[in-house]
């Protein structure tokens, strides 16, 4: 309610000559959307369709049943979508058909560092073997310093006569193992 003796024509005016409120649009960053189970590469087309930059890594899996073997496609996250846009466009991602929610820490979406996913992106490119792992907390990290996967920390494992490192993304709990040399690395 206006006070009284309050001119309306005047008050119009004077809001017309403020300036628009606008909102900067903030830097796209990588976040992690939660998908419904089995439903990442579904997820992923729906992305590409809307032009949404996405990241969904794959690895190649040989499966036996009874009459056949073959070699398949999985998520190396499983439940997992990685998506670069502006937070302004979370709406735009949260209403697609199998988008559970992103992932959050107290309430906010919880931003991936751009050089992990830049990083993995260029592992898979050059056909590095990678393949899901349990998420480990303890152990000893190792940064990589030669190779594809040059300026990354992970912790050194060894499988049979390999050397393998487990690269966490923290903000989804979850790893995968590559496998490197151990010349290749250096303790972190």
């Amino acid at each position: 309610m206006l006070p009284l003796g309050c001119n309306l024509s005047a008050a119009a005016n004077a809001l017309a000559e403020l300036p628009p409120i606008t909102r900067k649009p903030e830097q796209p960053r990588w976040y992690a959307a939660y998908t419904s189970p089995r439903h990442e590469k579904y997820v992923a087309r729906q992305l590409d369709e809307r032009c949404i930059d996405s990241f969904l890594p794959l690895y190649r899996s040989l499966r036996q049943w009874k009459d056949r073997r073959k070699q398949i496609e999985l998520p190396l996250f499983p439940g997992y979508v990685f998506v670069h846009f502006d937070l302004q466009q979370r709406l735009r991602i949260l209403g697609l058909p199998g988008v559970v929610r992103l992932v959050s820490f107290n309430g906010q979406p919880a931003t991936l560092p751009e050089h992990d996913i830049e990083t993995l992106r260029k592992g898979l490119d050059l056909q590095i073997y990678a393949e899901p792992h349990p998420y480990l907390r303890v152990g000893r990290r190792v940064r990589v310093v030669h190779g594809p996967m040059a300026g990354t920390e992970g912790i050194l494992v060894r499988k049979k006569d390999k050397f393998r490192l487990v690269i966490s993304l923290e903000a989804i709990m979850r790893s995968i193992a590559v496998e490197v040399d151990a010349d290749d690395v250096q303790p972190a």
